[in-house]
C-alpha cells in the first residue's frame, strides 16, 4: 500500500497493491488485486475520471481510485488508475476496470441485445 486512505472495516488480502487511493469502509480486496495509480502506456501521464460520462483532467501524474463503502474487488482483478467505484461495486475476478476507456456498446458477439 502506498500513499492511500483506508477506512475502518476494509480487508486487503495476500499480494495486493494499493497505490496513491481512497478505500471506504468494509470494502474487500481479495488476493492479488491491484489498484494501479500510474500509466506507463502511454506518453500523456494525466490521470483522468469518469464524471457523468464526461473525462476530466485530475492534474495529477499519480492518482489510484476511490473506492465506495462496501465494494468488492475479485481475486486478480486490476483497477485502473481514475477509477471511480460507487458503494457496492463489484470488479469480478481476473477482470480489469479502466474509466479512461468509453464503455463498450452492447452488440453483435457480445451480450446484450442479441443475447448469449
Amino acid at each position: 500500500m502506498k500513499s492511500s486512505f483506508v477506512f475502518p472495516g476494509t480487508k486487503l488480502a495476500h499480494f495486493n497493491f494499493v497505490g496513491d487511493s481512497i478505500l471506504g469502509s468494509d470494502v474487500n480486496l481479495e488476493a492479488g488485486s491491484v489498484i494501479c495509480n500510474y500509466r506507463n502506456e502511454r506518453p500523456d501521464k494525466d490521470i483522468r475520471v469518469r464524471i457523468g460520462g464526461v473525462l476530466r483532467s485530475t492534474g495529477r501524474q499519480k492518482f489510484g481510485a476511490l473506492v465506495g463503502d462496501g465494494s468488492r474487488i475479485g481475486a486478480n482483478a486490476v483497477v485502473a488508475p481514475g477509477a471511480l467505484l460507487i458503494p457496492g461495486s463489484i470488479v469480478t475476478r481476473a477482470s480489469l476496470r479502466d474509466d479512461d476507456v468509453p464503455p463498450i456498446e452492447p452488440g453483435p458477439g457480445l451480450y446484450g441485445a442479441a443475447g448469449p
